[in-house]
C-alpha cells in the first residue's frame, strides 16, 4: 500500500528536516540574535528555518502519533477498499510508537477481531500493507471452501448477488459478493468461481496477528505469509477521505471503514 508519500523514506526524511530546521532556529536564537542590531536583516536560512520548523513540527507529530494518509493501490480488499482509495489510519489505536525506529512507548490498545489495519509487511518491513484482523493471538484459524473458522467455530456468512463495480457498474465476471460476520464486525467480501479453496489450519503465535484480504481470492495475506508481529502494527484503517483514479468517485469521500 502506498502512504501519502512514500517514494523514499519520507518518515526518516521528515524527522531530519524538522531537527535540521529547529537546530538551526535555536542556535541563532540562543547565540546570535540577540547580537545583531535592530536594523540588521536575519539571515535567509534562519528565516527559513524559522518559518518552516512550526510546520514540519506539526506535521512530524501529527503523522507519526496521530493520523496517516495513505492510497490504496490494489484489489486485495475489495469490495470494502478499491483501487484509488484514499484512507485516514489512526497511528494510536494499537499503541503510540517512536517515527522511523518504530519502537513502542505508550500501549494504547490492541487490534480487535474484524478490524482493519495497516502494518510492515513481515518479509519487507519497507512496504506497508492493509488487510482485515482475523486471527488473534494463541486462535486456531481455518480456510475451508471459502469459508473461515475461529476456534472451530465457523464465521457465519450471508448473501451471494454477482459483484458490480461501484467504478464502472458493471458486473465482474465469476465474482459474488457476501456478508460476513466476523467479531460483531459485519462487512462484504468478495469470493471467484475459480479460485483459493483449499483446507489449511493455522495457529497463531503469542504477539502476532493473521491477516486476511477481504477480496479472498486475491489476496496476497497470511494464507500465504505467515503471521504479522505486533511490532509490525502500524495503526487501525478508519475512513475514505477521496477516491481518485482516473476521476473522482464522490460516493466514496467520507465512508466509514468497516
Amino acid at each position: 500500500m502506498e502512504s501519502w508519500t512514500d517514494s523514499l523514506n519520507f518518515p526518516l526524511i521528515l524527522v531530519v528536516a524538522t531537527f535540521v530546521a529547529g537546530a538551526i532556529w535555536l542556535v541563532d536564537k540562543l547565540l546570535f540574535a540577540g547580537a545583531r542590531s535592530a536594523d540588521t536583516e536575519q539571515p535567509i536560512l534562519v528565516e527559513y528555518a524559522g518559518s518552516f520548523f512550526p510546520v514540519l513540527l506539526v506535521v512530524l507529530v501529527l503523522r507519526s502519533f496521530f493520523f496517516e494518509p495513505f492510497r490504496i493501490p490494489s484489489g486485495s480488499m475489495i469490495p470494502t477498499l478499491l483501487i484509488g482509495d484514499y484512507i485516514l489510519v489512526n497511528k494510536f489505536a494499537y499503541g503510540v510508537r517512536l517515527p522511523v525506529v518504530h519502537t513502542k512507548v505508550l500501549d494504547t490498545g490492541e487490534p480487535e477481531r474484524g478490524d482493519v489495519a495497516v502494518f510492515r509487511y513481515p518479509a519487507d518491513p519497507r512496504l506497508d500493507y492493509i488487510k482485515r484482523v482475523v486471527g488473534l493471538p494463541g486462535d486456531t484459524i481455518t480456510y475451508r471452501d471459502k469459508t473461515l473458522f475461529v476456534n472451530g467455530d465457523e464465521v457465519a456468512i450471508s448473501g451471494g448477488e454477482p459483484y458490480v463495480s461501484p467504478v464502472s457498474d458493471a458486473v465482474v465476471a465469476g465474482a459474488t459478493r457476501r456478508r460476513e460476520a466476523l467479531g460483531g464486525v459485519e462487512h462484504d467480501i468478495l469470493v471467484f468461481d475459480q479460485g483459493f479453496s483449499g483446507d489449511r489450519v493455522y495457529e497463531v503465535p503469542d504477539g502476532h496477528y493473521f491477516m486476511v484480504g477481504d477480496n479472498r481470492d486475491k489476496s496476497n495475506d497470511s494464507r500465504f505469509w505467515g503471521f504479522v508481529p505486533e511490532e509490525n502494527l502500524v495503526g487501525k484503517a478508519r475512513f475514505i477521505w477521496m477516491h481518485w483514479n482516473g476521476g473522482v468517485l464522490w460516493s466514496r469521500l467520507g465512508e466509514t471503514i468497516r
